[in-house]
Order: C-alpha cells, then structure tokens, then sequence
C-alpha cells in the first residue's frame, strides 16, 4: 500500500516540529550543557587547594524535616561558626530565624523596613547581611543576644539598581572573609552573581567605597535556569551555587568553571524524593551542608566517613 504523498509531508512536518520542540526544550533547560557537564565530571582536579569538593560524594543524612513553629516559609540559610548555628529569613512577616545544626527553631527576630527580605549571610561575630530582593538593597545589620528586632532604617545600606525586575533580584550571598568580598546572586533574566568589595564597611574610620565587579563571560557558563543561594568555602576558596529550577547545587572553582555537582533529585545522593523548592544553601567548618526548602523543609547532606 502506498502512503499518498501528503500524509508523508505531513508526517515529516509533524517530525520536524517535534524536533524542533526538542531542541528548543533542551536549550531553555540548558540541557546540552549539563550533559556535557556530567560526562566530564570523571575528570577532577589534583589534590591540594584547589581540589574539588567532590558534591557528589555527599549523602543526604536528614530529609525534608518540617522546621516545627514557623508558618511562612524560609529562603536563605547562613551557617554562624560563633554559635555554631545557622540563620534564615522569612519574607511575609518579616522575621530572622536562627536554627540548630537540627533544624530546630530557636530565636525570632522581626524585620521591619526590611521590604522583600529574601537572603542573609554571616560577615563577622555578630554582624550580618540581609538583602531586599525587589528594591536590591543589602543592608548590614548587628545582632546581639539581646535582639528581639531590627529596624533597617538605623542600619547602613547599599543599593545596587542593576537591572531592576521585580520578583527577580537579589537571591544569594556568600562572603569571602579573607578577600572581604560579598558575592550577590541575581536570580534570573539574566543570572547573575557580583562580586562586591567595601560592603559591609568593615572599618568606620576608612572611606566608604564600594566596587562592583560583573564577570558576564563565568555567568553564561552556568548551565542552570536560576539562582536561589549562594555560599563561600574558605579553604578551596570555591563558590556553591544553588538552583531550585534545575535542582542542583554547582561548585564553581576560583575561575568560575562549574567542577562539581550535588543532585538534588529523588534517587541522587540518597534522597528519597527530590527536593521541591531549594531556597539556602550554608556549610559549616566541618564541610556538612545544609539546605532550606519551601515549604520549610530542612535538609542536611555530609560525606560518609573515610576508612
């Protein structure tokens, strides 16, 4: 039997669609890019300084752990190796949230002025930046044991104004103690992550002056279609990027080059079902991570002991 000529040219058409969707899915998701990624993955750098973490090593060891006592949800996670405890925000009621290593509620701060308080991070004893994502303001604020709020008003701020686009701002930070740099990622279209010398001012007595720094080219590398945290490793000087869209958290080395990945989808690095909406990402001096997701979910992933 023969096929009549138009169902072949419609069959081929329809052919040619899908793969065209295919293609164009594949691009959107930066698929091709990842694949390459993971394929490479074998291939780690020497041991020493600027030896990956190796993220694909870490097993999950606490699993989506209701954060009891909270009823909005979380976003950012910062660890405090003076409390040894971590620190997170919410963003309808404004709040500070410190936790245990657990994922145990222990103190309130409200915010107040903070507008769309979406990150913190730990700079030094008892001082941290909290971001505001919409209006991109960073804003130093002091904690003592004594804080029960805060009010941004009566702390230093500084507003960057790049590429304004409402939901879509100020997403992560991380700080290089030993640089004083603060690294701000900028969630999407497009993802961004500046690098910023001279906030928080560390010493009143100096100017004030700040330097931005874009690296465009280290950004378009990242395979991943968005950024919700960020943080810092001291001792390999190298950047954990975390994506809740793409379900992955990336370890960039000190030229921005992606070197290693943690999955976080059901069936990867012990995780019984993936993780529905990362939001912080922080790790302690012993290299244990932990991650914050919507609904206040708390994670906790190490790598099992060596013999």
């Amino acid at each position: 039997m023969r096929v009549p000529f138009t169902l072949k040219c419609l069959s081929l058409g329809l052919a040619v669609l899908m793969l065209l969707s295919l293609g164009l899915f594949a691009q959107e998701y930066r698929l091709f890019e990842r694949a390459w990624f993971n394929a490479q993955q074998w291939q780690q750098p020497g041991t020493g300084q600027s030896a990956s973490m190796l993220l694909a090593d870490y097993q999950v060891n606490i699993e989506a752990k209701v954060i009891e006592g909270l009823q909005d949800d979380v976003s950012a996670l910062t660890y405090d190796p003076d409390r040894n405890s971590l620190f997170t925000v919410t963003n309808q009621k404004a709040q500070l949230i410190e936790l245990s290593l657990d994922g145990e509620l222990l103190r309130r701060i409200d915010l107040h002025g903070f507008g769309d308080a979406e990150a913190v991070e730990y700079i030094s004893k008892g001082l941290y930046v909290i971001t505001d994502e919409r209006r991109q303001r960073l804003i130093k604020v002091r904690v003592v044991e004594t804080t029960t709020e805060l009010h941004a008003d009566q702390s230093q701020q500084f507003s960057l104004g790049i590429g304004l686009n409402g939901n879509k701002g100020f997403e992560g930070l991380a700080y290089d103690s030993a640089g004083q740099r603060l690294f701000v990622a900028k969630e999407r279209d497009p993802i961004r992550i500046y690098e910023i010398h001279g906030f928080p001012q560390r010493d009143p007595e100096q100017p004030f002056a700040v330097h931005v720094v874009d690296n465009q080219q280290r950004d378009a590398g990242l395979f991943v279609r968005d950024l919700s945290s960020l943080q810092f490793d001291e001792r390999s000087g190298h950047l954990l990027a975390l994506s809740d869209e793409s379900r992955l958290v990336l370890e960039l080395n000190v030229e921005g080059k992606p070197i290693s990945s943690l999955s976080l989808l059901r069936g990867r690095n012990g995780l019984k079902r993936s993780v529905p909406q990362g939001e912080g990402i922080a790790m302690d001096n012993q290299g244990t991570l932990y991650l914050v997701s919507e609904p206040n979910l708390f994670y906790r992933f190490s790598k099992p002991a060596q013999p």
